[in-house]
């Protein structure tokens, strides 16, 4: 068991995976930033200087913090967009081979007989029916 797990481990995309996540986590790090503490106060300051991380609103004991959520989803977005551009500059790069058009046939086969006979034949050499 601990064979198969090691080998299970050590697969490419084991590896691949991990890194990914790694740098995914980063970057959601990155994006988090960029909207708490760039975009967030630009748009705050658009609409009449709106702190959008304290807009709340309580209903009995519970605080509803749709601020916060309006800055999780524009962080879902661009994050979202970011991969979008990711995933269609790669499958860009990773052009498919264009399909060969198929060879014309070299032989046929005979309708009468069902001899294989060349294509451009007009007359079976078997049976001699006209083709």
């Amino acid at each position: 068991m601990l064979k198969e797990f090691r080998d299970f481990a050590l697969r490419g995309n084991v590896i691949d995976l991990a890194v990914g996540v790694i740098i995914g986590g980063a970057f959601g790090k990155i994006v988090g930033s960029l909207v708490n503490d760039i975009l967030m106060p630009l748009i705050g300051l658009a609409l009449g200087g709106i702190n959008f991380a304290e807009q709340a609103f309580t209903i009995g004991e519970a605080a509803i913090l749709w601020g916060a959520f309006v800055q999780t989803v524009i962080d879902f977005v661009i994050i979202a967009f970011i991969i979008f551009l990711i995933v269609k500059a790669a499958n860009k790069a990773k052009k498919e081979e264009p399909v060969p058009a198929p060879a014309e046939p070299s032989t046929k086969t005979c309708p009468y007989c069902f001899t294989e006979i060349v294509a451009k034949a007009t007359r079976c050499p078997s049976c001699t029916s006209q083709l």
